[in-house]
């Protein structure tokens, strides 16, 4: 007898496996701390810029609408959208980075690995269940997250998990589709928020193609930079269209609704989910314009570089005093490494509260 069954007298769950994986993700706890974890502003600078939060809730949303497009299971790369972010540190790629230094000099030779975590998130980490850890999500759901679109094959995988995801051939479509939203949403609203803050401009912008495009758009509406919220919201608007509808016209006839769980595509076979190659060359100077001009401008790497230092700190405290550590996590010393157990509980940081505990050992920072 199922759960549902036997305390609500309902003989089956109405909902479908992949919305009921959704449900179980959006009310875990580490999609919660997606709130106050970094996508490139940290949260404290103001309410208006992106977090990981709203980055998973804007992927998921594009997802969605390709996804009914092209005849997929929309629930299906819903729940993998929401949760492709969970094992993200605090203070984004920088919090990674220091987690994969201070576990390799551990001796952890393949380090941290933010695809992996959020796995583990999802099986290992969050324990909503009695007999057994993690959030008892489909094979499909995990697959997503695990995999990007390309062969995903990592030597430090257990074999396992080799075997049974088949790291070396592509993942389902949906999946396919949420990794080129994932895309899609960063770039507009990293666009958004780069514009906002005063980092980046739209003249700036203006090296790319693509970008010259877009604003040709918005300037076909009549309106003018100088009306700086509404026109920055008209760019992203358009600019996410133009991604959208594009992929849609490029991917339809090489879709196969019929095989949409289809892991079974081979990693020798063209992908299906993607633009044309003139776009893509768009897509790349464009991105590489967001690399110089935004991501490595002097006020990002000053603010991740603090970060970055908050981490590591807070990684040589505990393996100093792993007494330090919650309850739940001081337990899992007694099952898995050090390190390991170390690593996981700073991953599950928000910026707040890893900053927080790091203000709290060491003083003000």
């Amino acid at each position: 007898m199922q759960a549902h069954e036997r305390f609500y007298g309902i003989s089956e769950d109405f909902r479908s496996p992949y919305a009921r994986d959704r449900d179980r993700i959006i009310h875990s706890g580490s999609f919660r701390k997606l709130e106050y974890k970094t996508q490139v502003f940290l949260n404290q600078e103001g309410d208006f810029f992106r977090t990981r939060l709203t980055h998973s809730l804007e992927v998921s949303q594009i997802a969605r609408s390709i996804s009914s497009q092209l005849g997929l299971e929309e629930p299906l790369a819903e729940a993998i959208a929401l949760a492709h972010d969970l094992g993200h540190t605090p203070f984004g790629h920088v919090g990674g980075d220091a987690l994969d230094e201070k576990l390799k000099q551990g001796g952890y030779a393949n380090g941290f690995e933010h695809n992996y975590q959020s796995f583990r998130v999802l099986t290992l980490l969050e324990k909503r269940y009695k007999g057994f850890n993690g959030l008892n999500l489909s094979f499909a759901t995990l697959e997503g997250v695990l995999k990007h679109s390309y062969p995903y094959k990592k030597s430090f995988y257990p074999n396992q998990i080799d075997k049974m995801f088949k790291l070396d051939m592509h993942p389902s479509i949906e999946a396919m589709v949420v990794d080129r939203a994932d895309e899609i949403a960063y770039m507009s609203h990293d666009i958004d928020d780069g514009i906002h803050s005063g980092l980046i401009s739209f003249d700036t912008l203006k090296q790319s193609e693509l970008a010259q495009e877009i604003l040709e758009k918005v300037h076909e509406e009549g309106i003018n930079e100088d009306e700086d919220e509404m026109f920055r919201y008209r760019f992203s608007s358009h600019l996410i269209n133009h991604l959208v509808y594009s992929l849609l016209e490029y991917s339809r006839p090489k879709v196969d609704s019929s095989k949409v769980l289809s892991s079974c595509v081979s990693s020798s076979q063209d992908i299906p989910i993607g633009f044309e190659p003139a776009l893509e060359t768009k897509i790349k100077k464009l991105k590489k314009i967001l690399y110089q001009e935004l991501y490595q401008h002097k006020q990002i790497v000053r603010k991740m570089y603090s970060g970055k230092k908050a981490v590591e700190g807070l990684f040589e405290a505990l393996m100093d005093e792993p007494k330090m550590l919650p309850k739940y996590f001081l337990n899992q010393l007694e099952i898995r490494s050090k390190h390991r157990v170390i690593a996981d509980y700073i991953a599950s940081l928000s910026d707040r509260s890893a900053m927080g505990l790091y203000n709290e050992i060491f003083g003000k920072i």
